[in-house]
């Protein structure tokens, strides 16, 4: 076989609102979760859910549109590729994080009394408006180096 193929597709709902910074050199980075379900029935006959919790990380323009046009419970489409990093913490301590680089995103349903935009993005789309000054992201992200 000539070659491997990296490649996620979920369809899923955010479990909080969009994150954007921006890297020293200005680019901006957009950071979220999406929760997917699976439903079963036991060997029992009791129905079973789990919930599966993934990170998503958008960059550029693609990260722009997410930060503007997404929030907590609106249900997306995601199509990237996993990646698995690695960085020191504060205390010296090895640390690892399994991601989805997200090179699309689709708004599969608008959010009640909200914003009703339903639309495909990807990393070449322009931002339809200029957004605001991103607040600084939360604890967590701060030990991960851009």
């Amino acid at each position: 076989m000539a070659g491997s193929v990296n490649k996620v597709i979920l369809v899923g709902r955010l479990g909080r609102d969009p994150e954007m910074r921006f890297t020293q050199n200005g680019r901006a980075v957009t950071n979220f979760t999406i929760a997917t379900n699976e439903n079963w029935t036991d060997q029992s006959g009791e129905k079973q859910e789990r919930t599966e919790w993934h990170r998503i990380v958008t960059w550029g323009k693609l990260a722009e549109n997410c930060a503007k046009l997404l929030s907590k419970g609106r249900l997306v489409y995601i199509e990237g590729r996993l990646q698995t990093r690695s960085w020191d913490d504060r205390e010296g301590n090895k640390r690892y994080t399994t991601e989805i680089v997200a090179t699309n995103m689709q708004i599969l349903s608008p959010m009640e009394g909200g914003d009703q935009s339903l639309g495909t993005f990807d990393d070449s789309q322009k931002v339809p408006e200029e957004p605001s000054a991103p607040d600084q992201g939360p604890d967590e992200y701060d030990d991960i180096p851009f």
